[in-house]
């Protein structure tokens, strides 16, 4: 498979398979996964970022557990339209995935994605700071993926 747009990932999947969700940051990776519909996107978890061999070891492993049939990343582009050096970290990983599995990889323009979620968590009074943090990479993940879910 290949790279390709949002809008045609849906005809690449099988039945029933679901779509993952990457937020990609420099120390974790926050991780959704849709509903086999692809109607929703729920927080999944945050894989604590090592190497890249144990981080996509640790993919795979969702990826075959919840019967993943694309990826759909989060890319950081900068407030003005441009890709800076995160955007090109993430096309990079996408690719080296790319290298060791077969399944369509697509990107959705993440821009303030994070901070939406940090404010939506912040209303939650009853959230610590700590459990925030903890929360904020996993739900930014459900945010880009609910965003892509919506568009196609």
């Amino acid at each position: 498979m290949a790279i390709c747009k949002p809008g045609e990932i849906k005809s690449k999947l099988a039945r029933n398979q679901t779509i993952l969700g990457l937020d990609l940051g420099t120390k974790t990776i926050g991780l959704a996964l849709s509903d086999v519909g692809h109607m929703i996107a729920s927080p999944l978890l945050t894989i604590a970022r090592k190497k890249f061999t144990l981080d996509a070891a640790e993919l795979d492993a969702v990826i075959d557990k919840h019967n993943v049939g694309a990826l759909i990343f989060g890319l950081p582009i900068q407030m003005d339209g441009t890709e800076g050096a995160r955007a090109q970290s993430t096309r990079s990983f996408a690719a080296e995935i790319l290298k060791r599995r077969d399944i369509p990889i697509a990107f959705w323009d993440e821009r303030l994605s994070t901070a939406a979620v940090e404010r939506m968590l912040a209303s939650e009074a009853d959230l610590s700071r700590k459990r925030r943090a903890e929360l904020v990479d996993k739900a930014a993940a459900a945010y880009i993926l609910q965003g892509a879910l919506d568009a196609i």
